[in-house]
């Protein structure tokens, strides 16, 4: 709980700073976009006068410094467009004209829409009660434009950071999981063995000194599914071997087995095609799986009365198994969690059994577990889904 708690808080804190980034990047780009084009258009203001002066010049007029400036403006596009709105000339403009004159049309058009978005700058050739004039019409130099584009693309590269820190840390979290259950599994496995071969001597014992009590061969069960639980548990950790198995003769044993230990207040049952069912499964991990469904569902009873029901449906492709039971019930808050380590509604429980369950459908059979549906005091439904 506390490693997702701290795996919750850390992506929070990662969204969190990129959204700070993210803002910070706009703000910085905003300003120097807007600092830049006050510059472009002071250096458009003096291009225009340069013009202007190139225009009115006489024989006295000295043009070095204003050819200078002219040929100076190598990044921002310019269009001088007459009183008509035709192109005079035009400069650091990209156009794909056969011919000069074809460009000067292309130009004038470019012209004309920067004119009507305002970005343009009026010269006057003369001082007459009408006098004639030009427009100077600029658009924004590749840098500035470059400039606009570059907060996205820092916010990209900030999300894909944040994709990849987050992969890491769950990838981190898996690792660790896994780690743990296949260490504790093991040590599970260790520390069972001793006891249960001592009581498998003691069983050998009772056979031969009580040869017709009824209870021996129930206590051999247990003994002997002891005996499975812990090689089950010394598994853990190596893939199992799949082998394509009779889900009936799975189910049934299973049905045996919780029949004679669960309350006789809670009715099991089964509803199977006719025919025997296949499915590529590991017969003892598999029934660990309907087994640990079971015992929840009994759990969620609390000793009432109730039923459980184990369904199987036959699709061709893949195999339905449906365990439904009339318990308590799941609330909505918590479906999300069930199986999720750690998580449990049970005063006395670790949470283990459906985190492992859905390991061993999902990654080992390569199936589905999810909740069908539950309702609070009506019961829940859990389906599993493998293929054949």
């Amino acid at each position: 709980m506390e490693w997702t708690d701290r795996i919750r808080q850390v992506k929070i804190l990662l969204v969190i700073a990129a959204i700070v980034i993210a803002v910070a990047s706009l703000i910085t780009s905003h300003l120097l976009t807007r600092d830049l084009e006050r510059e472009e258009r002071a250096r458009m203001e003096v291009w225009a006068t340069a013009m202007r002066t190139l225009n009115t010049a006489d024989e006295n007029t000295n043009l070095g410094l204003v050819l200078k400036v002219i040929n100076e403006n190598n990044t921002i596009p310019v269009i001088v467009l007459d009183a008509k709105g035709n192109a005079q000339t035009f400069r650091n403009v990209q156009l794909k004209g056969k011919n000069y004159e074809d460009s000067l049309k292309a130009a004038t058009a470019i012209g004309r829409k920067l004119l009507a978005s305002g970005k343009n700058i009026r010269i006057y050739l003369d001082d007459g009660p009408h006098p004639d004039y030009n427009d100077v019409c600029f658009d924004d130099s590749s840098i500035l434009k470059r400039l606009a584009y570059y907060p996205f693309v820092q916010l990209g590269v900030v999300l894909i950071f944040v994709v990849i820190a987050i992969f890491a840390l769950l990838t981190s979290k898996r690792a660790e999981q896994n780690k743990v259950w296949v260490g504790l599994s093991k040590e599970t496995a260790h520390q069972l063995g001793t006891p249960i071969s001592s009581l498998m001597a003691w069983v050998e014992i009772l056979k031969e000194q009580y040869p017709n009590d009824d209870l021996i061969p129930e206590m051999n069960k247990d003994v002997e599914r002891l005996q499975l639980i812990a090689d089950r548990f010394s598994k853990i950790g190596s893939l199992p071997e799949m082998q394509p198995s009779s889900l009936n003769d799975v189910l049934i044993h299973v049905v045996d087995y919780m029949d004679h230990r669960t309350s006789k207040r809670i009715r099991i049952t089964t509803k199977m095609p006719d025919h025997t069912v296949m499915a590529l499964m590991n017969p003892n991990l598999f029934e660990w799986v309907v087994e640990n469904l079971c015992k929840n569902a009994v759990d969620a009873m609390g000793g009432t009365a109730g039923s459980i029901t184990l369904s199987v449906d036959d699709t061709g492709q893949k195999v339905i198994i449906d365990v439904a039971d009339t318990g308590k019930g799941i609330k909505k808050k918590d479906l999300g969690n069930v199986f999720r380590p750690g998580f449990t509604t049970k005063k006395r429980g670790w949470g283990l059994g459906l985190s492992l369950a859905k390991r061993i459908v999902e990654e080992y059979h390569k199936g589905k577990i999810y909740v069908k549906s539950s309702e609070v005091g009506k019961g829940t439904t859990f389906r599993i889904e493998l293929k054949k």
